[in-house]
C-alpha cells in the first residue's frame, strides 16, 4: 500500500510540471526596467520598507517592454514627447474602465498635445487586448505581471493590484507631475491640464 502511495504521489508531482515547450508558450513578455536613480523608500507599518513614488524632477526609469498591440515601448526612445504613464489596478473593472474611457474620450486633445499614453497594470497582454478591444482604447497598455515597472516608479502593489497613480514625463525624460491618489472620474482633465503646463 505504501509503495502504491509513493507511485501515485510521484505521478501527481510529474503531472503538475509544465514541459519546456508549454512554459515557453505561456510565458508573458517581461519588461526590462532599470531605474535611473535608486528609488527612495520609507518605513511602512511592521517595519517593512515601502516604495516611495518617483518625485518631480527625477529621471524616468529606463523602460523597455512590449505593449498589448505588439508594439515595442522604450521610454528612452520617446524623449522629445510628453509621456503619461498611468498605473491602474485591473482591466475591465468599474473604476479602471471609467478612467480608461475618460482618456479615450479625450484622445483628440491628448493627440494634439503630442502625448504618448501608457496604461500599466499587473495583467498580461491577453487581458489588455480584451480590455482595449471591448472599450475601443486607442492607447497602449503595458503588462507588469512581475511588478518591475511599478517598483521602478515606486508604485505600491497590494495583493497583486497596482495602486492608481499617474506620472507625466516631460520631453527631457524627467518626471514633471505626479498624481499619487487618482480619482478615475475626471482624471483625464487633470492629465490634459498637466500637459498644458508643460507647453
Amino acid at each position: 500500500m505504501r509503495a502504491l502511495s509513493i507511485v501515485v504521489l510521484a505521478l501527481a508531482v510529474h503531472g503538475c510540471k509544465k514541459s519546456p515547450e508549454t512554459a515557453a508558450e505561456t510565458t508573458p513578455p517581461v519588461a526590462s526596467v532599470a531605474p535611473a536613480t535608486p528609488a527612495a523608500s520609507g518605513v511602512a507599518a511592521g517595519g517593512e520598507q515601502a516604495p516611495a513614488l518617483l518625485a518631480v524632477g527625477a529621471p524616468a526609469p529606463a523602460l523597455e517592454t512590449v505593449a498589448h498591440n505588439g508594439q515595442k515601448v522604450s521610454l528612452a526612445e520617446l524623449k522629445g514627447r510628453p509621456v503619461v504613464v498611468y498605473f491602474y489596478p485591473k482591466d475591465d473593472t468599474p473604476g479602471c474602465t471609467v478612467e480608461a474611457e475618460g482618456i479615450r474620450d479625450d484622445w483628440a486633445d491628448l493627440t494634439k498635445a503630442n502625448a504618448v499614453v501608457l496604461g500599466v497594470s499587473t495583467q498580461d497582454n491577453a487581458s489588455h487586448r480584451a480590455f482595449a478591444s471591448k472599450y475601443g482604447l486607442p492607447f497602449m497598455l503595458l503588462p507588469d505581471s512581475d511588478e518591475a515597472i511599478a517598483r521602478a516608479f515606486g508604485v505600491p502593489v497590494k495583493n497583486g493590484y497596482t495602486k492608481r497613480v499617474t506620472f507625466v514625463i516631460d520631453k527631457q525624460g524627467k518626471i514633471a507631475k505626479v498624481f499619487p491618489a487618482v480619482n478615475p472620474k475626471g482624471h483625464s482633465d487633470e492629465i490634459l491640464e498637466a500637459l498644458r503646463e508643460l507647453s
